[in-house]
């Protein structure tokens, strides 16, 4: 990849609906191991929804 083309990558925004995605991976990999349950689950979602979209703001 050129110079050039990775420059261009990094200039497209991020959508909202790439970071829902990562999060919602985010999300099952903490459901399947044991870290999240129903009982925590909002405050976790929103905690790395929050974490998510601040670094992409960053990126």
């Amino acid at each position: 990849m050129s110079d050039q083309q990775k420059t261009a990558s990094h200039n497209r925004p991020i959508t909202d609906e790439a970071i829902f995605k990562v999060t919602k991976e985010i999300v099952v990999k903490f459901i399947e191991v044991g870290r999240l349950t129903p009982a925590n689950f909002e405050e976790t979602y929103e905690r790395v929804f929050k974490t998510v979209k601040d670094s992409a703001k960053n990126f």
